[in-house]
C-alpha cells in the first residue's frame, strides 16, 4: 500500500482498518531503511505512538518475508515495560497491529496467575509482553524459553531503571542470545540509560524524533496564576468547566493524593485515587472504574500513574508542579493522544511563579497565563451544555406521549424548564468564589521577601456586627494545638464558606467552638457530607443555642493542662507519685508486693529546669494537629 511504504502487507492492513491515515514521526522513523535489523536507542514521550513504531520496526525481524507467522512456538519476540497496566496495554496494541499476521501474544506480568502464565507458555507465544521480575520468575523456572528469540524490546527504559529493575533487565538480556536484534525506548537518555544501551547493543542507531523536541501541537497548556490558598478551590472549577471525560489530577505526594480525594469525594466528584500503598487488586478496580465512566477524575502520584492507560483522557491539571521539564512533559502527554485535543493545566500559586516560568521555558512550552475559571464562566458554560444536550433532539416516546401532556397540563411549561435545571444541576458541585488575582508579572511590586505583592494589605479594625448565627463543635481543641489560623482556612475549603462568613472562634481544651452566619449554615453541613467530617479526620456538630463557655469539668480520663497545674508539682504539702497519684498510697501497693519495692531514686537536682526555666514550657508548639506528623517528646523538636 502505497500510504504505508515499508510495512509489512499484513501490519499495513491491520493499520487501515484502525483508521491510520498518517504515521507519528517516530514510527516514521523506525521505518527507514537505513536502520534495516539495527539496534535502535530511541527517545520518544509518552503519547508519540513508539508501541505501534517498534511493533512496525519488529515485523520483518519476526515475520522474515512471510505473510503469516507459523505455528507458535517458542517466542521469537521480548518486550519489558516497567508496570502491569503498561505491559497490558502494550499487549492490547500489539494484537491489533499483528492480527492480519496470525501473531500469537502472551502476557508474563505480576499480580496475574503465573500457573496460567506458564500454561500459556507451553502452548506456544510468537511475541511475550512482561514485566522485569515475573519474566525473570519465568526464566529461572525453565517455563520461558529463549533460545529462538530474535528481538527484544525495553520500554519505558529509564522508568524501569528508576524502579530498580537493573539486576532484572541484565538477567534477562543475558538469558537471550547474542545476535538477538534489541531495541531501547526512553523518553530521556541520562548516563545509566547510555551505559545500559552500551552494554548489551551492538552499534546501536540514536534516533531522536522531531516531536520530542517541542511541545504537542494536540495540547493546549494554561497557567493558572491563583493565590496560594486557592489552589483547591482552582481545581475544582477547572474539572466544572472542562467537565472532560476522564481527566487526571498530578500530585506530589501520597498525603495529597488522600486529601484531595477526601475533599473531591465531598464535593459530588466521582474520584478514584492512584498512590503506592495501593495493592495491585485496588489499582485494577480503580482504572477499570474511570475506563467504564463510574469516575471521571483519577488523582494520583507520578510513580503510581505509570504506565497507565486511560480513554479519553482529556484533561491533565498539575495540582503540584512538576519537578523538571521531562516530568511535565510526561504528564501532559497522557492527554492530546490519537488526533483529539488535550488540555494540560498547571495551578499556579503567586508564590512559585518563578519556579513555573523556569519549567515552561526549559520545557519548551508556550503556555497561555490566565486565571482560573470563575464562578461566573462555570456556570456559563453549565448553561451551553444544557441547551446542547442530545437529549433535546429526541422525540418523545408514545408510551411517554400521556404523561407529557398531563405534565404540561398541571405544571406549565415554565415550571417543568425550571425542574428539569434543578434536576440536571443537582449532582453537580458548586464552582468556587476565588480570589482574584493578578495575571500580569509585575516584578516592580515586590515584598522584601521577594514575593509578588498582589494584594493590598487586609485592613485591620473591629468587624461589624455578625447578624444571625449558628454555632458549630469541631472536634479539635488547645490539646490539639489549634489554631485560627489553619482552623479557618479548614473551614472554608472543606465547608464551602468565606472569611467574611465566619465569626467567633472559642477555644476550649478538647473541641472548638465556631460561629457560622446563618444564611450558610446548611450549605456548611452539606458540603462536609453525611459523616459531617472535615480532611484529617476532624468532626463537626451542629449546637443548640449558644455553648456554655465557662471552663468545662474535667474528664476522668483527660490529663490537665500546664496552665492548670501552677506549682502543685513543686510544693511540699501535697507530694505526688509518677503518675499523679498520692505516695502513700502507692507505697501501700508496694507493700502487698514486696518483690516489687525498690530503693529510693537518687535526687538529681536541675532536672526539672533548664537555664532557669521550666522545660515544659520553653518548647515552641507545633504549628497544627497533632496528626500531621511525629514530634519529640512533649511537643518540643527534636534536636536534628
Amino acid at each position: 500500500m502505497t500510504e504505508y511504504n515499508g510495512v509489512v502487507p499484513a501490519i499495513a492492513k491491520a493499520l487501515q482498518k484502525r483508521g491510520y491515515t498518517e504515521l507519528t514521526p517516530v514510527q516514521k522513523a523506525m521505518l527507514d531503511p537505513a536502520l534495516a535489523a539495527s539496534d535502535a536507542l530511541v527517545s520518544a514521550q509518552t503519547g508519540s505512538g513508539k508501541t505501534v513504531a517498534f511493533g512496525l520496526a519488529l515485523a520483518p525481524t519476526l515475520l522474515d518475508g512471510v505473510e503469516r507467522f507459523a505455528p507458535a512456538a517458542a517466542p521469537l519476540a521480548l518486550v519489558i515495560a516497567p508496570t502491569r497496566e503498561l505491559a497490558l496495554q502494550v499487549k492490547r496494541e500489539l494484537e491489533w497491529l499483528y492480527e492480519m499476521a496470525g501473531a500469537t501474544i502472551v502476557s508474563c506480568v505480576g499480580g496475574m496467575d503465573i500457573r496460567s502464565e506458564r500454561r500459556a507458555l507451553e502452548r506456544g507465544a510468537h511475541i511475550v509482553v512482561g514485566t522485569p521480575g515475573r519474566l525473570c520468575d519465568h526464566i529461572r523456572r525453565n517455563a520461558l524459553d529463549m533460545s529462538e528469540l530474535k528481538a527484544a524490546v525495553l520500554d519505558e527504559a529509564d522508568e524501569m531503571l528508576d524502579l530498580g529493575f537493573r539486576e532484572d533487565l541484565e538477567f534477562i538480556l543475558e538469558s537471550a542470545p547474542d545476535d538477538r536484534r534489541t531495541l531501547m525506548f526512553s523518553a530521556t537518555v541520562p548516563a545509566a540509560i547510555a551505559k545500559l544501551a552500551k552494554s548489551y547493543q551492538r552499534d546501536a542507531v540514536r534516533i531522536s524524533t522531531q516531536a520530542e523536541e517541542k511541545q504537542h501541537i494536540d495540547i493546549e497548556y494554561r497557567a493558572l496564576v491563583v493565590s496560594p490558598s486557592d489552589r483547591e478551590n482552582a481545581i475544582i472549577n477547572v474539572l466544572r468547566y472542562y467537565e472532560a471525560r476522564n481527566a487526571i489530577v498530578f500530585c506530589s505526594t501520597r498525603a495529597a493524593v488522600n486529601h484531595l480525594t477526601a475533599r473531591f469525594h465531598n464535593r459530588n466528584f466521582n474520584v478514584v485515587a492512584l498512590s503506592g500503598e495501593l495493592t495491585q487488586n485496588e489499582r485494577s478496580h480503580a482504572l477499570q472504574a474511570m475506563r467504564d465512566g463510574r469516575a471521571r477524575v483519577c488523582i494520583a502520584t507520578d510513580v503510581a500513574a505509570r504506565g497507565i492507560d486511560l480513554p479519553g483522557l482529556d484533561l491533565v491539571v498539575h495540582a503540584d508542579l512538576p519537578t523538571n521539564p521531562e516530568t511535565l512533559l510526561h504528564r501532559s502527554g497522557r492527554t492530546g493522544r490519537a488526533g483529539r485535543k488535550g488540555v494540560s493545566a498547571l495551578i499556579v500559586p503567586l508564590n512559585v511563579r518563578r519556579k513555573a516560568e523556569r519549567l515552561l521555558d526549559n520545557a519548551g512550552i508556550a503556555a497561555t497565563w490566565a486565571r482560573p475559571p470563575s464562578v461566573e464562566e462555570v456556570t456559563e458554560r453549565d448553561d451551553e451544555r444544557l441547551l446542547a444536550d442530545p437529549i433535546f433532539a429526541d422525540k418523545p416516546q408514545e408510551e411517554e406521549q400521556g404523561l407529557v401532556q398531563k405534565l404540561i397540563a398541571s405544571r406549565g411549561a415554565e415550571t417543568l424548564a425550571a425542574a428539569f435545571v434543578r434536576l440536571y444541576r443537582a449532582n453537580q458541585s458548586a464552582p468556587e468564589d476565588l480570589i482574584e488575582v493578578s495575571v500580569q508579572d509585575d516584578r516592580a511590586r515586590k515584598r522584601r521577601d521577594g514575593e509578588l505583592r498582589e494584594f493590598a494589605p487586609a485592613q485591620k479594625g473591629p468587624r461589624d456586627d455578625f447578624g444571625p448565627s449558628v454555632w458549630f463543635s469541631v472536634s479539635v481543641g488547645r490539646k490539639q494545638n489549634a489554631e485560627p489560623r489553619w482552623l479557618i482556612p479548614m473551614l472554608c475549603r472543606n465547608g464551602n464558606l468565606t472569611k467574611r462568613e465566619i465569626g467567633a472562634i472559642k477555644m476550649q481544651p478538647d473541641e472548638t467552638f465556631v460561629e457560622i452566619a446563618a444564611d450558610s449554615a446548611d450549605g456548611f453541613l452539606g458540603a462536609l457530607g453525611p459523616n459531617k467530617t472535615m480532611e484529617r479526620g476532624i468532626r463537626v456538630a451542629r449546637l443548640n443555642g449558644t455553648p456554655d463557655f465557662s471552663k468545662p469539668a474535667a474528664k476522668p480520663y483527660a490529663k490537665k493542662s500546664f496552665e492548670d497545674r501552677g506549682d502543685d508539682r513543686f510544693r511540699g504539702d501535697k507530694p505526688k507519685g509518677k503518675f499523679g497519684k498520692d505516695r502513700a498510697a502507692g507505697a501501700e501497693r508496694q507493700d502487698d508486693r514486696p518483690w516489687t519495692k525498690k530503693g529510693p531514686k537518687p535526687k538529681v537536682e536541675g532536672a526539672r529546669f533548664e537555664g532557669g526555666k521550666n522545660r515544659f514550657e520553653s518548647g515552641n508548639k507545633f504549628d497544627g494537629p497533632k496528626v500531621d506528623g511525629p514530634k519529640g517528646k512533649f511537643g518540643k523538636k527534636k534536636d536534628r
